[in-house]
């Protein structure tokens, strides 16, 4: 009785320890093909990718961002990521696919040893690390094995310049009145439909925070019972679904979508997305709080863009 007892105080103090943020959140990693056009290690970039891939996947506090969701991106952005990848081209990718930080590398043969250097960006900062592994007898696994070690070490002990610093909300209106100043403000329209898992949502988290950050911003947002007509209508789609398991914490990742458009000729003000990722110790908070994430960076982006074209009046 006292080892279940023992144990069940255990796990309350490790939940208590999560939801206070002591516990540090995952950060999202995503591990791009190495480089390697020297003929003698021409093969050996893709078993890099692989292998340091799989070994990262083991550490805490470290989520590695699916190759599908990679591929995508180089799809849709052609950026052709390697080892000669920019902070620009990475910013990109975390945009997309939500990662934080960003690693690639190359692999060559020097002095009949086998060198492989890793590039390891914060893809919000543009801050750029490196470090390498060696050995001539060596496996590659064990290569892989040691260039992982100095990399997720980098990765802790840098954390605070690879990352940027979280914004709070009450930091995002004041940053777009400053951004508004005095333009008068349009009534605008928010219908984002929400799903997790496949199922629908009904109370949609990423519509909620994209309205209270306009309302507080000075927008007056407007719905179909509002005798006020709208100037903007805001429409969108939002994604939300498990990404994976640490410990008592729970990883979810979100992606939306927006379009802003004028009422009074249709104009299209703005047309973007965003991706995030969020740690919880329940997934269904961890998906509402990586969606609400993506919302407020829409909002502090579409923001500016509503006042562009207000709705004509009668007079007018």
């Amino acid at each position: 009785m006292n080892k279940i007892l023992l144990l069940l105080a255990l796990g309350t103090l490790a939940q208590a320890l999560a939801l206070s943020g002591s516990v540090p959140a995952p950060l999202s990693v995503a591990v791009f093909d190495f480089e390697s056009k020297d003929e003698a290690v021409r093969e050996l970039g893709p078993k890099v990718t692989v292998l340091l891939n799989a070994q990262l996947s083991t550490r805490d506090g470290l989520i590695l961002v699916e190759r599908a969701e990679l591929d995508k991106a180089l799809g849709e952005q052609e950026l052709g990521l390697s080892g000669t990848v920019t902070t620009e081209s990475a910013a990109k990718v975390g945009h997309l696919t939500g990662a934080k930080v960003l690693i690639t590398g190359r692999v060559m043969k020097m002095d009949g040893e086998v060198l492989v250097v890793a590039k390891i960006i914060g893809t919000e900062t543009s801050r750029m690390y490196a470090e390498t592994a060696k050995g001539s007898g060596g496996s590659i696994d064990e290569l892989a094995a040691q260039l992982a070690d100095k990399i997720s070490s980098t990765i802790t002990r840098r954390s605070e310049t690879l990352i940027a610093k979280v914004v709070s909300r009450e930091d995002r209106v004041e940053a777009l009145k400053s951004a508004l100043k005095e333009a008068k403000r349009p009534a605008v329209s928010i219908k984002v439909a929400e799903r997790h898992f496949g199922a629908p949502v009904i109370d949609p988290a990423a519509e909620t925070e994209l309205s209270l950050i306009l309302q507080k911003a000075g927008f007056e947002i407007v719905n179909e019972k509002s005798t006020q007509k709208a100037d903007v209508e805001i429409t969108g789609e939002a994604f939300s679904a498990f990404a994976m398991r640490k410990g008592n914490l729970v990883s979810c990742k979100a992606r939306v979508e927006l379009k802003a458009q004028s009422t009074s000729g249709g104009k299209i003000l703005a047309v973007d997305r965003e991706m995030s990722v969020a740690v919880d110790t329940t997934e269904q908070t961890a998906a509402k709080t990586a969606l609400q994430q993506a919302a407020a960076e829409l909002a502090s982006r579409i923001g500016p863009r509503l006042i562009a074209s207000p709705r004509k009046t009668a007079a007018r």
